[in-house]
């Protein structure tokens, strides 16, 4: 008698889990940006906040760099200070590759060979200044700028955006960034 009954709720477990993959909706694909000019893109970009990866759970005075190759692929250069603004130096340098060639906002980063990590342009600002970064998975974002810092209305209006794609907000770490006011300003130096 036992097994017949467990047979039946097996059964009815599974066709549980099957009928509620069939009713979920899929999300709509992440927005891009129409058209991003890769020159203007280019240089540095401090990481303001983020649903981080595990590399930079702890990162402060994060900062990505890109620059444009002769082949087309993208140099990049990620820096930032593990723990606190007196924390190590830790730095890696993936390289972008742009997929989608009509608006240059769908690249794969590479960290490690074969793998191309989804990154996607999926808001630029138009003065160039204030950029974020989504993922199909909706695991990972990055809210990026030119400068160390952006207003609160900003930020607000960033996040607003970051949820607007489906994401958890409450996941979001805004990172701490301190600099100095001269010249070795990126030198990370608080």
């Amino acid at each position: 008698m036992v097994q017949p009954m467990f047979q039946r709720s097996l059964l009815a477990a599974l066709a549980a889990l099957a009928l509620a993959g069939c009713s979920s909706v899929p999300r709509p694909p992440v927005p891009l940006v129409a058209h991003v000019d890769l020159e203007r893109f280019m240089g540095d970009w401090y990481v303001i906040a983020s649903i981080p990866t595990y590399i930079e759970r702890d990162a402060w005075n994060a900062v990505e760099s890109y620059r444009l190759d002769d082949d087309g692929s993208i140099a990049t250069t990620f820096t930032f200070r593990k723990g606190g603004f007196d924390g190590p130096d830790k730095r890696y340098t993936p390289r972008g590759f742009v997929f989608d060639r009509d608006s240059n906002a769908v690249w794969g980063m590479q960290f490690v060979w074969p793998i191309k990590a989804d990154y996607r342009i999926a808001y630029l600002s138009d003065d160039y200044g204030q950029t974020v970064i989504a993922r199909e998975a909706r695991d990972y974002v990055w809210i990026m700028a030119r400068s160390p810092s952006i207003s609160e209305a900003d930020y607000a209006r960033l996040e607003e955006f970051v949820a607007s794609m489906g994401y958890d907000t409450t996941l979001l770490r805004k990172v701490p960034q301190r600099w100095l006011a001269t010249a070795d300003a990126r030198e990370g130096t608080p």
